[in-house]
């Protein structure tokens, strides 16, 4: 959810909020669950309590109150990703698809009582402020938020666009809480950017929403066009991507395979398979290809990845992804109001389930440049409750341990900051593929580097005017 996209209902369980493969599909009558005698036996016990407690409450309870609380926590009792959303969290999950709204471009839950930072949207006032997954929001303007739910948490970081909004955050191993001032802007979901660097694209999806598979195909033809021929490689950026619908996870892949299985679904029953191939055709033209994976890489994103490394397709770089490997079907109940249920699970090519255990990247690099890397917790999959339970039981643990020190992994921040390097995973992965273009390639990349912009700061005066 986010401040943004605002999917889940409460709590940890709707940490998940951004982290889905959404399919926009009719659940059909045959596939729901049959009801049988003994279920209205239990549903009598249901009614002889919420008659207790509309006779004996404190305070009187309206009814809607009862039955949509009786609702969500039917559905937060199966997983981590089914929920029910209406009213604000409706609105939320249509912004996450197609929409846009003033705020600050932050997906966030609540935790504890607290509101949590799952992740930053990319090109947007709160990641340009150097808002970070992990942060804790304690206040908004000076106002302590503990005791608000998280629908009016985030209505209050909405707004309208070009009026200022304090955050006082609190991050693990800083010692005093970071105060950042941020202005709000029109958030549009942008699914697809793209930048070239040397004679290498980079194509950078942050979500998969509406038409993303057309803007990533868009996205080759302007580097092209910008390059006056092939680039040299591609990198496709999936980090923090938190997933979103399922045929635009599937269109991104194909752009990039001419033949195989892309991904498949499966449901209750074992006959209940459902397959997805890839198109003749190659969109890149079979050049080079690396995807950079993180943590919050999930769901959608992990389809692409999965399905470009089993078929050799792209050389995965980063660090292993999030790890859920479930599919949510929409089941509209009314104007404003749907049921996000899980009602498969998918599998890669390859046929490996990516739940809890994630991708493996082919060459995992830390985020060098981020001086809070080491310190800041790793939010995955396996760490909600009621998650699903991988039946391979992957065990990531001995993967995961390395006691030896790459010395291409030793740089410090400051060192690469003088290296004008601000994304130490994008710049690995730009030498990787500058490699194939000789010398002149890889010095290129090593004097362009990877510099942020840095915003201008709205509070400076403006320049003079010219005599």
């Amino acid at each position: 959810m986010s401040e943004s996209t605002a999917f889940m209902s409460r709590a940890l369980l709707q940490a998940t909020a951004i982290v889905t493969t959404l399919a926009l599909i009719p659940v059909a009558t045959g596939a729901m669950a049959q009801v049988d005698t003994s279920t209205y036996r239990d549903l009598d016990e249901f009614m002889d309590v919420y008659n207790l407690v509309k006779a004996n409450y404190v305070d009187p309870v309206d009814n809607k109150v009862l039955v949509k609380g009786a609702i969500q926590g039917m559905l937060a009792a199966l997983d981590p990703h089914s929920s029910f959303a209406d009213g604000v969290d409706y609105d939320n999950l249509r912004i996450q698809t197609e929409g846009s709204y003033g705020g600050l471009g932050l997906s966030v839950t609540m935790e504890d009582g607290a509101v949590k930072v799952i992740a930053p949207q990319e090109d947007t006032p709160a990641f340009r402020a150097g808002v970070k997954a992990g942060d804790y929001i304690t206040r908004l303007n000076g106002k302590l938020l503990y005791g608000l739910t998280l629908d009016e948490a985030i209505t209050e970081m909405r707004g309208k666009p070009g009026t200022r909004i304090s955050l006082t955050l609190v991050r693990r191993g800083r010692e005093k809480p970071i105060e950042v001032s941020l202005v709000r802007e029109v958030i549009v979901q942008k699914p697809v950017k793209w930048d070239v660097k040397g004679d290498i694209g980079i194509i950078n999806i942050n979500s998969f929403s509406e038409r993303t598979g057309d803007y990533t195909r868009d996205a080759i033809v302007q580097i092209r066009k910008k390059l006056g021929h092939d680039p040299l490689g591609y990198i496709v950026d999936l980090r923090d991507n938190g997933g979103g619908l399922l045929n635009e996870a599937i269109e991104v892949s194909d752009t990039f395979l001419d033949h195989g299985e892309i991904v498949s679904q499966r449901g209750r029953e074992k006959s209940d398979i459902q397959r997805y191939y890839a198109r003749p055709g190659d969109f890149a033209k079979g050049l080079p290809i690396v995807v950079l994976i993180n943590s919050g890489t999930a769901s959608a994103s992990e389809i692409v990845a999965g399905a470009l490394q089993d078929h050799h397709r792209a050389l995965v770089l980063g660090e292993r992804s999030f790890g859920k490997g479930s599919v949510q079907s929409l089941l509209k109940l009314g104007p404003k109001t749907e049921v996000r249920l899980t009602t498969a699970r998918y599998y890669t090519p390859s046929d490996r389930s990516v739940q809890e255990g994630g991708i493996d990247p082919d060459v995992p690099v830390p985020q060098l440049s981020d001086p809070d890397y080491k310190t800041r917790p790793v939010f995955r999959e396996d760490d909600l409750r009621r998650h699903l339970i991988n039946e391979a039981k992957v065990d990531n643990s001995v993967l995961e341990e390395d006691s030896k020190t790459d010395p291409r992994l030793s740089a410090t921040p400051d060192e690469l900051k003088k290296r004008n390097i601000d994304d130490f995973q994008l710049y690995y992965a730009l030498q990787t593929i500058a490699r194939l273009g000789g010398p002149t390639q890889v010095a290129t990349i090593a004097r362009l580097g990877t510099p942020v912009a840095v915003p201008p700061d709205p509070d400076a005066p403006p320049p003079p005017k010219p005599n």
